[in-house]
């Protein structure tokens, strides 16, 4: 699994794709979205953009904060109306919030606008990245990892409607950025911007 020390960023040789879309990174928390997605947009040398540190900036307020203040419900309509100002936004590599591809009109406007990539992780590697993390309030109350088993009952068949699917586990980040690169590329040469996205 991805540890702080193998986040940290790393020179890495740009690997422009020419396509205007943004890459959305989507999954559930732990997966590695902005660990993956900060190398991925040294790659490609574009901006990096998380949709917490958006939420915050607009809120005021930590993402605990508000789910406590205002409740969930709050931060959903929040996280909406922020990733579709990113989406209409200049092109970035971009971490969605777990829940963000959940919601119908956000994930309408993702293919629309975008290239989507699931980080689809085991439920032992989620477990291991988000031990002893107070920062995540879905994770606060309960038994994290039966809360955990739960989201992935609940979000991965959405998330499998993403455009690309790829595995993270024990690999290193770096890896795992160097297969994201490949699909995307793949991706965008199979369904280039303009074209009706496939079904």
């Amino acid at each position: 699994m991805a540890t702080a020390r193998q986040c940290r960023e790393r020179p890495a040789p740009t690997q422009r794709i020419d396509d205007p879309r943004t890459v959305v990174l989507v999954g559930l928390m732990g997966a590695g979205k902005s660990c993956v997605g900060r190398r991925l947009a040294a790659r490609l040398e574009r901006p990096f953009v998380d949709t917490d540190d958006e939420i915050v900036k607009a809120a005021g307020l930590s993402i605990t904060d508000i789910f406590s203040v205002y409740g969930e419900a709050a931060f959903r309509d929040c996280e909406r109306k922020v990733m579709a100002r990113l989406l209409e936004g200049p092109s970035c590599v971009l971490a969605a919030g777990g829940g963000a591809f959940i919601a119908p009109q956000t994930r309408a406007l993702i293919r629309a606008r975008a290239v989507s990539v699931w980080l689809r992780a085991d439920l032992d590697v989620l477990v291991a990245r988000t031990a002893g993390r107070t920062h995540r309030p879905l994770l606060n109350t309960g038994d994290p990892r039966a809360k955990l088993k739960a989201l992935m009952d609940d979000r991965y068949p959405v998330y499998a409607e993403a455009d690309i699917t790829v595995p993270t586990g024990t690999e290193s980040a770096d890896r795992t950025t160097a297969q994201v690169l490949e699909a995307v590329r793949d991706f965008v040469t199979a369904h280039p911007a303009g074209e009706a996205p496939p079904a």
